[in-house]
């Protein structure tokens, strides 16, 4: 998207209000100076649920940016739709698509060029939890793609994070409620084969990402830990490291450091951030924890990492917090940016378009 003339843009952040009546996505600029500089505030078109909670969406990855930082995309899970917004040069929003997301309760976001699935949590037996398939054309317009929907485990599994591994042939689907992971085979069409239902290591699978290896890593809430996994071509998955122990409470989040040697969790209960090294073959260890705000109060959530900061969402307080990442993985807290304009409970979601000195984003 970026050639050389815009070199002088800066980095944005995006956040979700959740709000009920109106959900809206806040932006702010990133300046060279380390501060968040609030531009605007942008409906989605859709309706949060507006619950005054840590936690609303029960969620990892309510906003997503696409590959190539053109779009960014939202759940409304208020009103059971998804929208999608155009990202201009100077990181400003234009909403160009709201489209109902294939189920009740929309939770979580998964895109690979064209590609977009959403997993909508449902309500039981009535409606069902299942994840449903888009195609996103070069104007950010989202089309449902025929016979992509596709079932969960049970009819009330509680999906809570859907990702795509690095290859785009496989889609994982954490289960909170039945301490499963789903994974499916993307077609060449954009539908899928599956699910392939896989036990957790450990209880409350939440949080999930893919590192460019393909191995996979799933926080649990339950547990209090985090688990890696490499993901068989047949779509079962073989535990690399077993529910890793960190003793803290609420272990729901997981963001990877730009080189895969580190993994940082949100753990709301414990108002801290673990630090995890990775090691080559995927094998996890536990080497720090902080608190996510100065006076230990903040309960941190959704979280992203741009070049060498980690940004952090307060579930409580409404504000971010900012890391600086050291070369060995270690966390500083910089700062705690407050007039965030969110609400102090009900927030949800982080995304940043990541533009580096030689613009790679």
């Amino acid at each position: 998207m970026y050639d050389k003339t815009d070199r002088c843009l800066k980095s944005m952040i995006y956040s979700m209000t959740n709000a009920a009546d109106c959900n809206e996505i806040m932006a702010y600029r990133l300046e060279t100076s380390g501060t968040l500089t609030f531009i605007m505030a942008y409906e989605t078109g859709g309706k949060g649920t507006g619950a005054q909670t840590v936690d609303p969406l029960m969620s990892q990855g309510s906003i997503v940016l696409s590959d190539d930082g053109r779009f960014l995309f939202v759940v409304n899970a208020g009103s059971s739709s998804i929208s999608s917004f155009k990202i201009t040069k100077s990181g400003s929003l234009i909403l160009t698509d709201e489209k109902y997301s294939g189920g009740l309760f929309p939770v979580s976001i998964a895109t690979h060029c064209d590609l977009l699935y959403v997993a909508n949590r449902g309500s039981g037996d009535s409606i069902p939890s299942n994840i449903t398939g888009f195609e996103v054309d070069k104007n950010g317009i989202l089309t449902e793609i025929t016979n992509s929907t596709k079932p969960l485990s049970s009819s009330s599994s509680n999906p809570t994070c859907i990702v795509f591994n690095y290859e785009s042939k496989k889609i994982a689907v954490s289960e909170v409620n039945t301490n499963f992971i789903s994974v499916y085979t993307i077609q060449f069409d954009g539908t899928l084969i599956g699910p392939i239902v896989n036990n957790s290591s450990g209880a409350g699978p939440f949080g999930s990402v893919f590192l460019t290896n393909n191995v996979l890593l799933v926080t649990e809430a339950g547990a209090k830990a985090l688990s890696s996994y490499t993901v068989n071509q047949d779509g079962t998955l073989s535990v690399l490291s077993a529910s890793i122990l960190n003793n803290q409470t609420a272990t729901c989040w997981v963001s990877v450091s730009q080189n895969n040697h580190f993994a940082y969790t949100s753990n709301a209960g414990g108002h801290t951030i673990t630090t995890y090294e990775i090691q080559y073959n995927g094998h996890l260890r536990v080497s720090n924890i902080i608190y996510s705000t100065s006076d230990g109060a903040g309960a941190p959530i959704d979280s992203e990492i741009c070049s060498n900061h980690l940004y952090v969402l307060n579930g409580n307080e409404g504000t971010i917090s900012d890391f600086q990442v050291s070369p060995l993985g270690k966390l500083i807290l910089s700062q705690v940016f407050k007039d965030t304009r969110l609400p102090n409970l009900g927030s949800q979601g982080l995304a940043i378009l990541c533009l580096t000195p030689d613009c790679k984003c």
